[in-house]
């Protein structure tokens, strides 16, 4: 199973971008599908999650300006951002809890990371 990440670039503060991210290979289901980030010196931290139900899930540094989304015949996940500040500069990662067969267990997966910067 393999995660691939793309749309990271260079944005003005207030701008936006989307980020993609498709999983393949041998996939049963996917329970969740997120995004996390990491900036410079610090720990990777969760901006979003999208589970199969419905249930979306977001840190409070990133709510009424991210929304994730999920296409989930093309087993793709997106990430929108609007109202991008300084302080979202990080590589974003995609993450997946990948299910490979009907009766097995659940493993997770991780993209190759995205960067994202925001500056004027």
């Amino acid at each position: 199973v393999q995660l691939q990440a793309s749309g990271g670039g260079l944005v003005q503060p207030g701008g936006s971008l989307r980020l993609s991210c498709a999983a393949s290979g041998s996939i049963f289901s996917i329970n969740v599908m997120g995004w996390y980030r990491q900036a410079p010196g610090k720990q990777r931290e969760l901006v979003a999650t999208s589970a199969n139900d419905g249930n979306t899930n977001y840190a409070d540094s990133v709510k009424g300006r991210f929304t994730i989304s999920r296409d989930n015949a093309k087993n793709t996940v997106y990430l929108q951002m609007n109202s991008l500040k300084p302080e979202d500069t990080a590589v974003y990662y995609c993450h997946g809890k990948v299910r490979t067969d009907v009766a097995g267990p659940q493993y997770n997966y991780w993209g190759q990371g995205t960067l994202v910067t925001v500056s004027s």
